[in-house]
């Protein structure tokens, strides 16, 4: 099958955007520049976090292919860059790869081409620091081939929204521009929606990803509020979204994970276009400061730990403590940032032994110290002094689990009224 579309970027954007497109028909070929995942994906071998092993196999045996040479950039009417851009040290996104997967695509860029950015980032990137890149070789976006930006919208794990059911915002630098792209969506997603252009789509995503953020730490600051007035949040929450109108639930938990981090554009660098000299001059402050409560949480939870060992007449020092889920999610093998590795440090620095149970994580390791992985959780729960449960998998009965923990810490509200500690 000739190759239609190059998705640049393979992980949990890029893989799940290819295989929907490929189940749609589309001739897809996947670019990456690092020959061992190229070599891992071709061989069925899925990176953490982005599809099943029995959706890449039949991506594969549709004619999938993923390859590390860049030439093959030349032969696609559409090309889509889904690079990774995790936050620095300084809290802004690093748009490196970003920027590699750009100019590999310059290189061998053709007219009438459409090029569309999914990667999380600041609004005015698509044309003041992507454009710069794809025009470095002499074609002009707009005029020569079409540019727009599209945010990611893939729920990993969800059941119900799929990148077919789930509507596709899209925004362009030109009108034309934002047809183009909505024409190719178009081809596999059901609704598009049309921004005015890419700084209004950019910021769709900015607005989606911090409204998650904000509220999850508006929910981790009623947790702890709540446990200081001897108050069962679980039962707040449950009674809260009974109300058909102006609330949606969301829950408290150990940390926020997931490759979502909190987006604020003063965190930018400054290379809007002319028309738009500057970021706004105030920061979102309310996103600094749910990143700054969402951060508190490990520490918090650990805090709970010690003083219910504490309540029961056992000191954390030399405690044995079982972690219970260390992926950033339920039912999925994806650790990037999950909270567990936090905890686990913050718990080994205070002279606890642990070991950790996790269906989908064969192997862990905190501050480059490898944790024991218990292999018959029943007896691991009931030998440990605290159990902590960190992510609620469907395999774990809880119920049976809180009978045979000696101590159960629950970060999830996921065991039955009265059986455990809630966070």
């Amino acid at each position: 099958m000739p190759a239609d579309l190059a998705v640049l970027g393979l992980g949990s954007t890029g893989l799940p955007l290819a295989q929907a497109a490929t189940a749609a028909g589309v001739g897809v070929i996947g670019y990456d520049p690092d020959p061992a995942t190229v070599a891992d994906i071709n061989a069925g071998r899925v990176p953490p976090g982005s599809l099943a092993a029995a959706e890449l196999r039949r991506m594969l045996a549709c004619g999938f292919r993923a390859t590390a040479d860049p030439a093959v950039l030349g032969r696609v009417r559409t090309a889509v860059i889904c690079a990774p851009t995790p936050p620095g040290e300084d809290h802004a996104l690093d748009l490196s790869a970003v920027a590699a997967a750009a100019r590999a695509l310059a290189a061998h860029l053709r007219p009438h081409t459409t090029v569309v950015l999914e990667s999380a980032v600041y609004p005015g990137t698509t044309e003041g620091y992507l454009r710069p890149l794809l025009e470095s070789h002499g074609l002009r976006a707009g005029r020569d081939f079409h540019l727009a930006y599209s945010p990611g919208r893939l729920d990993p794990g969800n059941r119900d929204f799929q990148l077919a059911n789930t509507p596709k915002v899209v925004g362009g630098c030109t009108p034309a521009c934002t047809e183009a792209a909505a024409a190719f969506y178009g081809r596999f997603t059901e609704r598009i929606v049309r921004a005015r252009g890419t700084r209004e789509a950019e910021a769709v995503k900015l607005l989606e990803t911090n409204y998650r953020h904000v509220n999850i730490a508006f929910a981790n600051e009623m947790a702890v509020f709540c446990h200081n007035l001897g108050v069962d949040l679980w039962d707040v929450i449950r009674c809260a979204e009974t109300k058909p109108f102006g609330f949606q639930a969301f829950r408290p938990g150990p940390g926020v994970g997931g490759p979502a981090a909190p987006l604020d554009p003063n965190a930018a660098p400054h290379f809007t276009p002319p028309a738009h000299p500057r970021l706004p001059g105030h920061p979102l402050r309310m996103v600094e400061l749910a990143a700054e409560v969402n951060s508190r949480m490990p520490r918090y939870v650990v805090q709970r730990a010690a003083a219910l060992l504490n309540e029961h007449g056992k000191s954390l020092r030399g405690a044995r403590v079982l972690l219970l889920g260390v992926t950033y999610k339920a039912d999925l093998a994806d650790q990037q940032g999950a909270p567990a590795r936090e905890i686990g440090s913050r718990l080994l620095e205070l002279g606890a032994q642990l070991c950790y149970h996790d269906p989908y994580v064969p192997q862990w390791r905190v501050t480059d110290r490898p944790v024991p992985r218990a292999d018959s959780l029943w007896e691991a729960a009931a030998e440990a002094d605290l159990t902590l449960l960190l992510q609620h998998h469907r395999t774990y009965d809880l119920q049976g689990l809180a009978v045979k923990a000696q101590l159960l810490l629950d970060t999830r509200g996921a065991t039955p009224a009265g059986a455990a500690a809630r966070l």
